[in-house]
């Protein structure tokens, strides 16, 4: 077991997120929002942030960022979200096929069994999808990050406990030519066996729509 600290919204961690504008597409509540400043800087284009339901307003629905942190548009959706998502467009198409239907499962998931938020990178370390809490995100994306730059990808699977005593379970997934690292963070009273045994379940699901 791993052990790392959560990260603090301090002085030090402002610096990894940025504030954006929000408005709803459908009845123009305005709300500021902080986004994590690595996500939108390794986008070749657009990043879609997908927005819940009573984050901003009583609605969900998407905005569209560039690297410049700029709203460049916004869709209304027909289904809820049950956090605040980050897609990184360009990679999603090209990287990973049945993606779309990979985040759906990744949805269904995420608050049911205790759930809390989960993600996938590519081996390189980018995040290409995104709904972890905010407050841990600097901290768990950081430790995958050094994974990738030393080469680590012999690691099949990875343990971490926050401070806050959430769980995060990894695995590093390798099917035919698609290889991905998928993230799961647990509420607190989620032991490490049964973060593994939900973490089994979801791959096989995965692994059957690939």
């Amino acid at each position: 077991m791993n052990d790392i600290k959560a990260a603090n919204m301090g002085n030090g961690q402002e610096e990894l997120f940025e504030t954006i504008f929000i408005v709803c597409p459908k009845c123009k509540t305005q709300r500021k929002l902080k986004v994590p400043t690595k996500i939108i800087n390794q986008s070749k284009q657009l990043t879609t942030v997908s927005i819940p339901v009573d984050l901003c307003c009583e609605h969900s629905f998407q905005a569209f960022i560039d690297k410049n942190f700029k709203v460049r548009g916004y869709q209304q959706v027909d289904f809820e979200f049950s956090s605040v998502e980050f897609l990184e467009k360009e990679e999603e198409k090209d990287t990973i096929p049945e993606f779309q239907n990979i985040i759906n499962i990744l949805r269904r998931s995420v608050g049911d069994k205790d759930i809390l938020g989960s993600a996938i990178l590519a081996v390189n370390g980018k995040v290409l999808y995104s709904s972890l809490p905010q407050k841990t995100f600097s901290s768990v994306i950081k430790e995958f990050e050094v994974r990738a730059k030393k080469n680590l990808i012999s690691v099949k699977k990875m343990f971490l406990e926050l401070e806050n005593n959430q769980t995060v379970c990894s695995e590093y997934m390798e099917i035919d030519t698609i290889k991905f690292i998928l993230i799961l963070i647990f509420s607190p009273h989620i032991k490490l066996g049964m973060g593994n045994l939900l973490l089994k379940e979801l791959t096989k699901k995965i692994e059957n729509i690939l």
